[in-house]
């Protein structure tokens, strides 16, 4: 039986997951990367991965002995403070939680070794996808060429070049706005902070925003500055001039205690916008041929579920499932990828909504609290 030619837009974790699971069950495809290589760019802070999905992802890629390996221990303790400074909620990481803490390019980088050389053409920017019918499409690059593909994934992230071949939904922004920065060898050159945010996860939280953070394995504090603000406000900012972003933030900080203002003061090197935007929670497509969407692409949320590296990957690993079940019947493949998909999707995406609302409310962070002691609280009028 002839394998259909299949090409995947995006290197992230989806993309590569849906690779390798192709990989180790005979079937080749090629992935567009607009970045000119792995390290084009540093890959964020820790992810959580969760039992119920980006583990179960891992154990279809054979990696789950690989990704234990690099966990991070200690990593899922938490703590929740107010604008005080007060500790409201501290638990700790004996090791046997089931959502163990790993850094993102770490585990991008156990995916990327696993696959074949030449699997991933780096430095590819695609401008335009185009359907040739059949179930074909036509990817179009920035330097004119072009390549045809029986099957066409989107797994290119929030923006996606290939979610209108689907859909006309495009991401809204969430009204919470982030800063990112980091605070580097932090026991050493920054004791005080570091005590603040702990062996794991950081949660301070007041009305309309927060310093939300976590230890990294390096030992670097990486930090979201979040703050509720109009679309236009962090557009609006030279983020040339770290000391005038640091004057800025602290203006929105002013009555937060001072020991976490300095997570703002002692910040190093560059501070980094970052817009939170969400497609609808409900969002889906009516089944076109040929051509699918996964992770970001087809269900991009808020990160308050902590789920979208690790539905990336349960996207990537059941739609490669799909597809080797039913290689020569790619429609009955994405349908039934798809029929799982969107309750799954909508699901994570309704909590991510919800966990956004409760973070900032007027009563921050009662809501988290809640949550974290018992999640039916959390819910309730």
């Amino acid at each position: 039986m002839t394998t259909p030619s299949i090409a995947i837009v995006g290197a992230g974790l989806g993309g590569l997951t849906l690779a390798r699971v192709l990989h180790t069950h005979g079937i080749a495809a090629t992935v567009y990367e607009l970045e000119d290589s792995p390290s084009a760019r540093t890959q964020g802070g820790m992810l959580d991965i969760h039992e119920d999905n980006g583990q179960v992802a891992l154990h279809a890629a054979g990696l789950y002995d690989r990704f234990r390996a690099i966990v991070h221990a200690g990593g899922e303790a938490t703590r929740v403070l107010d604008k005080d400074n007060t500790l409201l909620y501290e638990d700790t990481d004996d090791g046997t939680r089931a959502r163990p803490e790993v850094e993102r390019g770490q585990l991008r980088q156990i995916l990327l070794d696993s696959l074949p050389d030449g699997t991933i053409r780096w430095g590819v920017k695609v401008t335009r996808a185009r359907p040739l019918g059949g179930g074909r499409h036509e990817l179009v690059f920035a330097d004119t060429t072009t390549v045809t593909t029986q099957v066409l994934v989107g797994a290119d992230g929030a923006w996606s070049k290939i979610r209108p071949l689907v859909s006309g939904a495009t991401p809204a922004y969430s009204g919470i706005s982030f800063v990112e920065t980091d605070l580097h060898d932090a026991d050493r050159r920054h004791p005080a902070a570091a005590a603040v945010v702990g062996s794991g996860m950081l949660f301070a939280l007041g009305p309309d925003k927060g310093i939300l953070g976590h230890r990294e394995p390096d030992g670097s504090l990486h930090l979201y500055i979040a703050i509720t603000a109009s679309p236009g406000w962090l557009a609006a900012l030279d983020f040339t001039d770290t000391d005038r972003i640091k004057a800025v933030l602290l203006e929105q900080f002013a009555d937060w205690a001072p020991p976490l203002k300095a997570l703002i003061t002692e910040a190093d090197g560059a501070m980094t916008p970052r817009t939170v935007n969400a497609l609808p929670v409900e969002h889906r497509w009516n089944r076109v041929p040929g051509v699918t969407l996964l992770g970001d692409a087809a269900h991009v949320m808020s990160p308050f579920a902590g789920e979208g590296a690790n539905l990336a990957m349960l996207d990537g690993a059941e739609l490669g499932k799909a597809i080797a079940e039913h290689p020569g019947d790619i429609e009955t493949a994405l349908t039934e990828y798809e029929r799982a998909l969107f309750p799954r999707s909508a699901r994570a995406a309704q909590e991510a909504a919800t966990n956004l609302a409760l973070s900032f409310s007027e009563t921050a962070p009662q809501g988290l609290l809640d949550e974290l002691v018992d999640p039916a609280l959390a819910h309730t009028p």
